[in-house]
């Protein structure tokens, strides 16, 4: 059995090794200016926490969809077909997206003022947003060239370029914020002008690698645009649900105090360093899984699948246990303002439970997406997140007055009942396929 098992450990670990670094080094990108943030003042923090915690809500509806493009070519790859022709339709979907989801940031520039935040924030926010709308078409393009030869598993160059965009990026943030020669001290716009050049130069560079290792064609084949829309709203959605959960709790703690809300952006940038590397994993056993379920492979299909999943709790568990022997050196990474290490320690030792389940479901997503069915990923990030995390989230956090804490109990509780209803729902999944 270990033998057999190791393979398909060796074949997940193979594609997942490299989108893990990328996966860190994206996430280092966005710890970078959380860092230099918090370096220059707390309000810097404060507006960049609470701007991006808005704006992805926005164009993580974009993302949601671009993700569907490597298990949707991989299952075409199976079936035998010719994914290469699906380059230009690719970026023609991704140019279309991303005109609309620039002009839903700006469109939301007007409603700042009325979320009820400090008045000094107010300004700062609004900067953050009309720079950032500008720079959708870059991300939105090295996502979809990254998850078009993730496909052909090609993953080494597309990370190793995103560990390379963690140095500029951090060099980039200290020249706009803080100012340097002609250039002059911008505190938040300059953080946005930062991501802005970075995502640019990352797209266009992996826009012209595609070139170089795939032999793209055009196609009008205007099925491949019904499968993007069938496999990625419902993941889009599901991701936008998670997303506005998480986001609406920075909302919600800032009309108490910018130091939750900048506290909030501090855990969140924890836990998803570590969310990377099974969400990694989770792509690629989405790459395997829709290999096998596009050759009707199933016994293969059940292998990847149940290797992913164990590589994902096993890391995740580990992970939990390290951040829980010093929260305190954590937190210091990121701010100098002992008052907020001090409220965020507590906060930090229930993020360790629920790190495990967010890896589980991470890995149990990868699988559906594999099996292009992906509404079961929605409805229950729905249940988990709208109708248990928040509701119970709100009683512990203003009722029982635990604040950010309350929250955080009400995200174990809901992570551990989106795992048993994705889990259910694949066992039988499973099971019909024995029967096919």
């Amino acid at each position: 059995m270990q033998k057999t098992y190791s393979k398909y450990i060796s074949e997940i670990s193979k594609i997942a090794a490299p989108i893990i670094m990328g996966n860190l080094g994206f996430i280092l990108i966005g710890v970078g200016d959380v860092i230099v943030a918090g370096r220059h003042s707390t309000d810097t923090l404060a507006a960049i926490s609470l701007a991006t915690a808005i704006i992805n809500c926005i164009t993580t509806f974009g993302i949601g969809i671009l993700v569907s493009i490597s298990p949707i070519l991989s299952n075409y790859r199976g079936a035998g077909k010719n994914p290469e022709k699906y380059f230009y339709p690719s970026l023609r979907f991704t140019a279309v997206l991303s005109v609309i989801i620039s002009a839903a940031i700006l469109l939301f520039i007007p409603f700042i003022g009325k979320l009820g935040f400090s008045q000094n924030l107010t300004p700062l926010i609004k900067d953050y947003f009309f720079i950032t709308a500008f720079s959708v078409f870059g991300g939105y393009l090295h996502c979809m060239a990254k998850e078009f030869l993730q496909a052909f598993e090609i993953v080494m160059f597309p990370n190793l370029l995103t560990i390379f965009c963690i140095f500029l990026n951090v060099i980039l943030n200290i020249i706009f914020v803080f100012g340097w020669g002609i250039i002059p001290e911008m505190g938040t716009p300059g953080l946005a002008i930062a991501s802005l050049l970075v995502r640019y130069f990352m797209g266009i560079v992996l826009f012209l690698y595609c070139f170089k290792k795939v032999k793209v064609k055009n196609s009008n084949d205007r099925g491949y645009y019904k499968d993007m829309l069938k496999v990625g709203l419902p993941s889009s959605f599901a991701i936008m649900i998670e997303f506005v959960a998480f986001n609406l709790i920075t909302v919600l703690m800032g009309r108490i105090s910018g130091a939750y809300a900048a506290l909030q952006n501090i855990v969140c940038t924890i836990t998803t360093v570590s969310f990377m590397v099974p969400l990694a994993i989770g792509n690629a056993t989405a790459v395997k899984v829709g290999f096998s379920n596009g050759a009707k492979e199933y016994s293969e299909l059940k292998k990847y699948a149940y290797t992913g999943l164990s590589i994902s709790v096993i890391f995740m568990a580990l992970s939990a246990i390290c951040v829980a022997i010093a929260p305190g050196i954590i937190l210091s990474l990121f701010t100098k303002d002992l008052y907020l290490i001090e409220i965020g320690v507590p906060v930090v030792y229930i993020l360790c439970f629920f790190q495990i389940f967010d890896g589980l479901q991470a890995a149990l997503a990868g699988i559906f997406r594999g099996l292009k069915q992906t509404s079961i990923i929605m409805w229950a990030n729905f249940i988990a997140y709208w109708l248990v995390a928040i509701p119970l989230g709100c009683t512990f956090a203003f009722y029982y007055k635990l604040n950010l804490k309350g929250f955080w109990y009400g995200l174990i509780v809901s992570s551990i009942i989106l795992c048993v209803i994705m889990f259910t729902n694949l066992m039988i999944k499973f099971k019909k396929m024995e029967v096919e």
